[in-house]
């Protein structure tokens, strides 16, 4: 697996396989704000690979997801450098006549076996989630990858 990341102009870059890409840019007044700031685009791979698991553990439980999405929140420390994270949140917002064991399953096999996403990045950072179904949190859980 390989990413390029080349510059564009100013601090404006672009991530691409090849095939795809994703603009990263900074906020102004260093950058012109036309992209994902690098730690945004980590929130997207971490939250792109859990919600890749959870609707296909969900369709593998044969459940009627009518939407559902991921929102992800990273806290940083404050006051000094580098600016890393020091908690990510997780907010699975699901819809549908969906069985609330099934759902709270799903997301706990792709946070403790399956996103090997989370996986990386939970020995660094903890990461909490909460999981909702029609509106209601039905639960809340933290990524554990065993060794």
């Amino acid at each position: 697996m390989k990413v390029q990341t080349v510059w564009n102009e100013k601090m404006q870059f672009t991530a691409s396989d090849g095939g795809h890409s994703i603009p990263l840019d900074a906020k102004r007044p260093l950058g012109e704000d036309a992209g994902l700031l690098p730690k945004q685009a980590l929130l997207a791979a971490v939250s792109g690979c859990t919600a890749m698991d959870v609707i296909a553990l969900l369709r593998k439980f044969k459940q009627p997801v009518d939407s559902f999405r991921v929102d992800a929140e990273g806290e940083t420390t404050e006051g000094g450098h580098p600016v890393v994270f020091k908690e990510i949140r997780l907010r699975f917002l699901l819809e549908g006549a969906i069985d609330p064991a099934k759902a709270l399953e799903a997301v706990r096999l792709s946070q403790t076996r399956y996103c090997g996403v989370t996986a990386m990045v939970c020995k660094a950072v903890p990461i909490r989630y909460t999981v909702h179904l029609g509106g209601q949190e039905i639960g809340a859980g933290q990524a554990e990858f065993s060794a």
